[in-house]
C-alpha cells in the first residue's frame, strides 16, 4: 500500500471516527428508545427516570449531529487536498521553468551544461561499445568451441569408419 500524506491520514482518520460516533450514536439511540418503551408502559416508574431518559436522548441526537460534522470535516479535508494538489504541481513547473531560464541564458553555464551532456554520451557509447565487444568475444568463443566440438565427432567418426574398413579388409 502507497504511503499517505498527513491530509490523507487526517481525513481517514475523520472518517473512522464519524463512523464510529454514527454507530454509538445508533446504539444510544436504540438503547434510549428502549428505555422509553419500558418507561411507558411501567406505570410504576418516577419521574426521576423519565428525566434520565430524556437527558439521554438529548445526548445521542447531539452524537448525531457530532457524527455529521466530522463527516462535513472530512469532506472539506478531502476538496482542500484536491487543490494543494494542483498548487503544489504548479509551482514545481515554475520551479523548473525558472531553473531552465536560468540556466540557458548564461553562456558559462550553457558551456558547462553542453560539456556535461558531451561527457554523459561519451560514456553511454564507451559502455556501448564495450558491451558489443565483449558479446563478440563470446559469440567467437562459443563458435570456437562449437567448431572443436564438430572435428572432435567428425575425427570420431573417421576412426570408426576406418575401423570397419579394416574389418571388411580382413574378411574379403
Amino acid at each position: 500500500m502507497a504511503t499517505q500524506t498527513s491530509t490523507q491520514r487526517q481525513a481517514a482518520a475523520q472518517r473512522a471516527a464519524a463512523t464510529r460516533k454514527r454507530n454509538q450514536a445508533k446504539r444510544s439511540a436504540s438503547a434510549t428508545k428502549s428505555a422509553a418503551r419500558r418507561t411507558h408502559s411501567s406505570a410504576g416508574q418516577t419521574t426521576r427516570q423519565a428525566r434520565s431518559t430524556s437527558r439521554q436522548a438529548g445526548r445521542a441526537t447531539r452524537r448525531r449531529l457530532g457524527a455529521a460534522a466530522t463527516r462535513l470535516g472530512a469532506f472539506g479535508r478531502q476538496a482542500q487536498r484536491a487543490v494543494l494538489i494542483q498548487v503544489g504541481a504548479a509551482v514545481t513547473v515554475g520551479d523548473k521553468v525558472r531553473q531552465t531560464a536560468r540556466t540557458y541564458s548564461n553562456l558559462d553555464l550553457v558551456t558547462r551544461e553542453l560539456n556535461r551532456f558531451e561527457r554523459r554520451g561519451a560514456r553511454a557509447f564507451s559502455r556501448r561499445q564495450r558491451e558489443l565487444n565483449r558479446r563478440g568475444r563470446e559469440i567467437q568463443r562459443d563458435a570456437k568451441q562449437a567448431r572443436r566440438a564438430v572435428g572432435r565427432q567428425v575425427n570420431g567418426l573417421r576412426s570408426d569408419v576406418k575401423g570397419a574398413a579394416d574389418q571388411v579388409k580382413q574378411l574379403v
